[in-house]
This record gives C-alpha cells, structure tokens and sequence, in this order.
C-alpha cells in the first residue's frame, strides 16, 4: 500500500515593504461667499486694492481644496493614510464649515481675517495641523478659479 504524505498548506505570500516617503492628496469642492475688505482702511483704499472684489454684498467662488500629506506608507496596508479618512476629516474641519456660507462673518476661525486665497490656505493649514496623525501635513493649495490660487507649506517651509 502507497505512503500517505501530508500536503504541506500553502503560505501566503510574503509582503515586501517598500520604504520611501509619499506625498498624497485629496481634493475636496466647496463653495463660499466673502469680501476683501481691511476694516481699517478707507473704502476708496479698499476700492483701489480689490476692486470689485470688495463689493460690500459679497461674492462667491466654487472652490477646490487640495491638502497633501508627506510620510512613509505603513507596511501592512500600503498607505500612508486612507484616503476616505482624510476626505472625512476635510469635510469635519473645513468644507462643512466653510460650504455654502459666508467666509468673512459666518466661519468662527476666520473671524477678523481678511478672506484672501493666501489667508485661507494659512487658516485650513492651522485648523487641519492638530487633527493630522500619521504623516505630516505637507501642504494646503486652495484654488479660487481654475488659474488662481494659493498653496502653502507651513510655518517652517522657508
């Protein structure tokens, strides 16, 4: 009679980790009305420096939001943050309280900052920072219309 040999179980594969570091992004929409307008200043200083963009009943923007993260992937999953947790922590800390409003008197950490694209991708940097865990926050780029916009790198890029 044959020897029965036991079949050895296959094993999984091995995963092989890459090291590197990433940058990853994702961009989010809203849309917001606001003012240039530096309060101390005259409105013909305003009129002068803005234009129709400190029209006192506002104007609005559809706005595109990217935000980068910097850092190596973890090893078990392949990312360095997935990106459906970033898309949620973007929609909690800046597109649901920035969409549909007005930037310069509805949105709590824009009071008494004048609404520029330079000025928001410096407030959204500081408002996502503390929520960032893995990784780093590399970079916030805001864009007010297709060809203008604003990117920013942190207080210690340059």
């Amino acid at each position: 009679m044959p020897i029965k040999t036991a079949k050895k179980k296959a094993s999984a594969p091995a995963v092989r980790p890459l090291k590197g570091t990433v940058v990853i992004t994702r961009q989010v929409h809203f849309n917001s009305a606001h003012r240039l307008f530096n309060p101390t200043k005259s409105q013909a200083w305003n009129v002068e420096r803005y234009g129709l963009c400190t029209n006192p009943h506002w104007h609005g923007h559809n706005y595109v939001l990217e935000v980068s993260l910097r850092g190596e992937p973890d090893p078990e999953t392949g990312y360095l943050m997935e990106l459906g947790d970033l898309k949620e922590l973007l929609n909690r800390t800046i597109v649901d309280k920035c969409d549909h409003h007005n930037l310069n008197d509805e949105v709590d950490f824009l009071r008494g900052v004048i609404p520029s694209t330079e000025n928001l991708v410096i407030a959204f940097w500081n408002e996502l920072a503390p929520h960032i865990k893995v990784g780093k926050l590399h970079s916030v780029k805001l864009y007010e219309t297709p060809r203008n916009f604003a990117e920013y790198f942190g207080p210690e890029a340059f």
